[in-house]
C-alpha cells in the first residue's frame, strides 16, 4: 500500500501541473496589455472628470472595455495592476476575484454609486463573470436582508478574508462607500455562493451581539457611518485574530447625526465563532500609550482614495505571492494565524 506521504506528493505535483497550464499565451498577453492601457485612461477620466455626464460616459465605456478584456483566454491571471482607482481583489483560495469601483454623481446633491463584478477561475480559461448592481439607494434597511447580484449593497472592497465552518467557505469583504457629501460608510459583508455558484451577500445573520451588555439584534451585515473628514479603522487584524473597528461618538454630542461621528480612541471588534462574527464590545480594556493604538495598514484614506500599492499587494498576497506588506501596529497578545491560501501562477 502506498504511504500517505507519497500520495500527497503525487497530488501536489498534479496541482502544480494544473496551475502551470493556466498561463496566458504571448499573443493574448499583448492584447491584455493594450486593453489595460485603455482601461487606465478611462478609469482616470471617470474618477476625475468635472462633468457628471462625462464620468458616466467614460464609466460605460470602461465596463464594455473591461468585459472585452476579460473575454481573452486566461484573463483571470492578468492582474490589471496599473488600472488605478479600481479595486481588483483575489479570494484567498483564488477561486474568484472581485472588481469594484465608485462613480460619483454631482447634480442637485452629491452621492456615489458602486460598480462591481465577480470573475471566476475556470479550468479552460474561458470567462465566467457575474455583474453586481448597486441597490443601496433603494434599500430601506440594508443591514437586515440577504442580497444577490441584483440587490447588492455596493462598496469598493479593500480586503477579503476567508473562513470556513462545517465544510463551507465564507468570504468576508471589507468595503468603502463614499455615501454622500457629509458622510462616508464602511461595510463588512459575508459572501457565499449558492448551488448555482451565484453570489449571495449576507445569506444569514452573520453578525451577533449576544455577548454585549446592551442587547442588540443580529444583522446580515455590518456598517459604520461617520464624518467625511474622519479617518476610521475597520479591517481584519491577524495579530488579534479578529476584526477591529473604531468605536465612534458624536463630536458635538448629537448621536442622531452621523456626520458628527468620529473615533473616540476605543475599539470594538468581531471574532469568528461557529460560522458567525461575534461582536466584542471592547477589544482593549487597558489604556494604550501614545503610538500603541491598533491601526491596521489602511488601504483607503479619509476621502476614500486608494493606496494603489497596498491594494495591489493585498491582491497579490491573496494570490499566494510574497509581498512587503507591513504588519498592523498592534500590541502583541495572541500569535497571528495564517489564512488558507492556494497560490496560482500569475501572468
Amino acid at each position: 500500500m502506498k504511504k500517505p506521504g507519497y500520495i500527497l506528493i503525487v497530488l501536489l505535483l498534479f496541482c502544480h501541473s494544473l496551475f502551470a497550464q493556466q498561463t496566458i499565451a504571448a499573443a493574448d498577453a499583448r492584447i491584455l496589455r493594450q486593453k489595460e492601457d485603455s482601461l487606465k485612461v478611462l478609469a482616470k477620466t471617470f474618477l476625475t472628470a468635472d462633468a457628471t455626464e462625462e464620468r458616466m460616459r467614460k464609466d460605460s465605456l470602461f465596463i464594455k472595455t473591461l468585459i472585452r478584456s476579460l473575454q481573452v483566454k486566461n484573463s483571470f491571471y492578468f492582474p490589471f495592476d496599473s488600472v488605478q482607482g479600481v479595486s481588483h481583489l483575489y479570494a484567498p483560495d483564488s477561486t474568484f476575484r472581485i472588481f469594484t469601483w465608485q462613480l460619483d454623481f454631482q447634480d442637485s446633491y452629491a452621492y456615489s454609486r458602486q460598480r462591481g463584478a465577480i470573475q471566476y477561475r475556470t479550468s479552460d480559461g474561458s470567462l465566467k463573470l457575474t455583474p453586481l448592481k448597486d441597490y443601496s439607494e433603494f434599500a430601506d434597511d440594508p443591514l437586515d436582508s440577504t442580497r444577490n447580484r441584483n440587490t447588492w449593497i455596493g462598496a469598493v472592497y479593500y480586503n477579503i478574508i476567508q473562513n470556513s465552518y462545517n465544510g463551507k467557505n465564507y468570504y468576508t469583504l471589507f468595503g468603502f462607500d463614499g455615501n454622500s457629501y457629509r458622510t462616508n460608510k464602511k461595510w463588512i459583508d459575508v459572501l457565499t455562493f449558492d448551488s448555482q455558484n451565484q453570489p449571495v451577500f449576507g445569506a444569514q445573520q452573520y453578525f451577533t451581539f449576544e455577548k454585549d451588555s446592551v442587547k442588540h439584534k443580529p444583522q446580515f451585515r455590518f456598517a459604520i457611518e461617520y464624518k467625511k473628514e474622519a479617518s476610521t479603522t475597520m479591517n481584519y487584524n491577524e495579530d488579534e485574530n479578529m476584526i477591529l473597528v473604531d468605536h465612534l461618538i458624536s463630536e458635538s454630542n448629537e448621536p442622531d447625526l452621523p456626520w458628527t461621528f468620529v473615533p473616540d480612541g476605543d475599539y470594538e471588534g468581531f471574532q469568528w465563532v461557529n460560522g458567525r462574527w461575534q461582536h466584542v464590545d471592547k477589544v482593549f480594556t487597558f489604556k494604550l500609550q501614545d503610538g500603541e493604538a491598533p491601526v491596521p495598514d489602511a488601504l483607503k484614506d479619509a476621502q476614500g482614495s486608494s493606496d494603489e500599492q497596498k491594494l495591489s499587494d493585498r491582491s497579490r498576497k491573496n494570490m499566494g505571492e510574497k509581498t512587503e506588506e507591513k504588519p498592523a501596529k498592534v500590541p502583541a497578545k495572541t500569535p497571528a494565524k495564517a489564512l488558507p491560501k492556494k497560490p496560482v501562477k500569475n501572468a
